[in-house]
């Protein structure tokens, strides 16, 4: 499996680790069939996501997309972090082998995720802006 310098890179040295303390969303996504856990922390001030921060518990690739979806979403409005989408994902980091694609869609999934609980504590149906939080098939 061929995977490219940025993937390599993200893994190697992943931007974005840790927790946020009383981060306003939290997230957390999970594929049982590979194993793959993400948590997602955001902080939002004013409708801009100011910090995101990650922990994964998963493959190289699993690491590089959350990686990678923290840093194309950080300093974005709620709006633009909602339009993520793995290919998104899967282009900043120049391409993912096949099998690992569903890891692309676990991190699309995950800042979803985080922000739906953000809009829960705000007392607000995510649903309806967020869409349902799918699970990713292998």
């Amino acid at each position: 499996m061929m995977y490219s310098e940025k993937v390599l890179d993200h893994f190697s040295n992943p931007r974005n680790v840790g927790e946020i303390e009383n981060a306003d969303g939290v997230g957390e996504i999970g594929n049982a069939k590979c194993g793959d856990i993400m948590k997602m922390y955001l902080k939002i001030d004013n409708g801009i996501i100011t910090d995101a921060k990650f922990k994964t518990f998963g493959c190289g690739a699993a690491v590089a997309t959350s990686s990678m979806a923290t840093e194309l979403i950080k300093g974005k409005s709620i709006d633009d972090a909602l339009k993520l989408t793995n290919q998104a994902v899967v282009e900043a980091l120049d391409g993912l082998p096949a099998v690992k694609i569903h890891c692309s869609v676990l991190a699309e999934q995950a800042v979803r995720s985080a922000l739906s609980d953000y809009y829960t504590k705000q007392g607000i149906d995510p649903l309806p802006i967020v869409g349902e939080i799918k699970m990713p098939e292998e």
